[in-house]
C-alpha cells in the first residue's frame, strides 16, 4: 500500500475511473457515493461539475456544497471515492451525514476504506468541522467497522425511506 492517496478528480484518471464504474455496474451494486452515478459521456464536463459542487455551484436546492476525492495507488489505479459534505442540512443530519464513500468491488477487504476515511478526516479537519456524522446501513458490517476504526461512536439507529435501518455514527476530531 505504497503511496495510497486522495486526489481531486481529473482527466488524468479517466480510464481508471471508467473501469471502476464498469466494475461496480457489472457487480450489479449501487454506486456509492452518489457522485459516482454522474454522467460520464463527456468526462471533462463531469470533472467541471464536481469542482463546481465544492463551491456550491450547480447543486440542487436540497443539497449542500460537497467535495469529492478519489483514492488512487502509486500506479494511478482508482480504488474508491469519497464525498465530503461541507455542512449538514436537516436531511443529512437525519441520514447521510458529512461523508459518503465506496471502494470498488475487487479492492474491498484490503483496508482501503479505513485508510480512505482516515485521509478524508484530515481534509475535514482543515474545513474546521469538529464533529463528523457518518451513516451506514445496519447490514453493512464492513462500513460500520471502517467508521468505528476511525473513532466513530454509534449514536442511534433510524429507519430510512425504503424501510432499512441506518446507523448514525459521530467522530469527534481533535
Amino acid at each position: 500500500m505504497n503511496n495510497i492517496r486522495l486526489v481531486e478528480p481529473s482527466l488524468k484518471f479517466k480510464k481508471s475511473y471508467l473501469e471502476m464504474i464498469a466494475e461496480w455496474q457489472a457487480a450489479n451494486e449501487n454506486l456509492v457515493p452518489f457522485v459516482l452515478k454522474m454522467e460520464t459521456d463527456v468526462f471533462e464536463n463531469m470533472i467541471h461539475e464536481l469542482k463546481g459542487f465544492s463551491q456550491g455551484i450547480g447543486i440542487p436546492d436540497t443539497f449542500v456544497p460537497h467535495t469529492t476525492y478519489w483514492l488512487v495507488d502509486d500506479h494511478e489505479h482508482l480504488i474508491g471515492a469519497i464525498n465530503i459534505r461541507h455542512f449538514l442540512n436537516e436531511r443529512l443530519l437525519h441520514i447521510g451525514g458529512h461523508i459518503g464513500y465506496g471502494i470498488r468491488p475487487t479492492e474491498r477487504k484490503k483496508g482501503y476504506a479505513k485508510m480512505m476515511l482516515s485521509l478524508a478526516l484530515e481534509k475535514v479537519k482543515n474545513m474546521n468541522i469538529k464533529e463528523v456524522l457518518i451513516t451506514c446501513d445496519k447490514e453493512n458490517i464492513g462500513s460500520a467497522k471502517t467508521i468505528t476504526s476511525n473513532g466513530g461512536q454509534l449514536e442511534s439507529e433510524v429507519e430510512t425511506e425504503d424501510g432499512h435501518i441506518a446507523q448514525r455514527y459521530w467522530i469527534r476530531l481533535k
